[in-house]
């Protein structure tokens, strides 16, 4: 019997037992697609002073950014450079230009335009991802990309982190989740992608759970999960040396990993279940920079399990 045969998740195309960004992409654009990350040269209103200063105490000064070229080098520069790294393995692949550094729809609607409409003129592009923060969204913005998601496949990629109030004010996120539910709301329409973080200071299993099953009752069109892992020159770097909180083991990371997914609807999109940083800027925790690993340990886990991704939704 096939592995495929074996899985009883039906929004799978592998062994995963979640729907996977790939296989979404598969199914809808008959190919491979790849993430091409660009930096579109925008800042944050949490770095220069509208909301706050410093940014979110685990942000590297690139803001998300790390793994984008220079914000000096043109988009299609950039775009060609992401291409050229790729192109060993996926030759025959769609596009997909990520606007990842800092909040990309913090500029004007006009300088908003003139960058998203050159990055969808490129070579083989079939969708644009754009990630931003709920206080960076007017109704004027919104509506251009409620415009955009008819002509093309938008996501619009809103950091979440975590549901909890309290976590919201340590990590110095700048906005509430009063705030980030009446953008959501605001978005209906729009494929949206939430970001959360697991492991934040001061957060055990029960405050990490009630953020997944608040994720599950949004129903947005993807979720992403990642790990807090700490880099060099950040405030929560000073935070670890000081011993004020402790990092989940791989072990701990992957059986919540399976409990949030276990609760999350099927056909949400699970666009990454573990996050990296800079291997020159990471301090720990190490066993994030084996992002296979992980996956596979998730993948053994919810074999031992015999559960999927929503399992509990189909429970109920």
């Amino acid at each position: 019997m096939k592995k495929k045969e074996k899985n009883p998740f039906v929004n799978s195309d592998t062994n995963k037992r979640y729907y996977t960004f790939d296989c979404y992409l598969k199914r809808r654009f008959g190919r491979k697609c790849a993430k091409i990350s660009l930096d579109g040269g925008f800042s944050c209103p949490n770095i220069d002073g509208k909301v706050g200063y410093g940014g979110c105490i685990y942000c590297s000064e690139r803001g998300s950014g790390d793994f984008a070229p220079s914000p000096v080098l043109p988009l299609k520069t950039q775009f060609e450079e992401g291409v050229r790294l790729i192109n060993g393995k996926w030759r025959d692949a769609y596009y997909i230009p990520y606007f990842q550094a800092h909040s990309n729809t913090y500029a004007p609607l006009s300088v908003l335009k003139e960058k998203f409409e050159e990055a969808l003129s490129f070579d083989r592009v079939v969708g644009l991802s754009v990630a931003t923060r709920c206080d960076c969204l007017d109704d004027e913005k919104i509506e251009y990309l409620r415009e955009l998601s008819e002509r093309t496949y938008l996501t619009l990629e809103l950091g979440l982190q975590s549901a909890n109030e309290k976590t919201l004010r340590l990590i110095n996120r700048g906005h509430t989740l009063a705030d980030f539910e009446r953008t959501l709301e605001k978005l209906d329409g729009i494929n949206v992608c939430i970001h959360v973080i697991n492991g934040l200071p001061g957060e055990g299993r029960k405050e990490m759970m009630e953020t997944a099953h608040k994720l599950a009752s949004y129903r947005p069109h993807e979720i992403k999960i990642h790990m807090l892992y700490v880099l060099k020159n950040t405030p929560i770097h000073k935070m670890y040396e000081r011993g004020e909180f402790s990092l989940l083991s791989l072990g701990e990371y992957t059986s919540l990993v399976v409990d949030q997914l276990e609760v999350i609807p099927g056909g949400t999109v699970i666009g990454r279940v573990t996050g990296d940083g800079v291997k020159d800027d990471l301090v720990a925790p190490l066993w994030t920079l084996k992002k296979t690993v992980v996956a596979n340990e998730i993948d053994k886990e919810f074999a031992r399990r015999g559960t999927y991704q929503g399992y509990f939704c189909e429970k109920r």
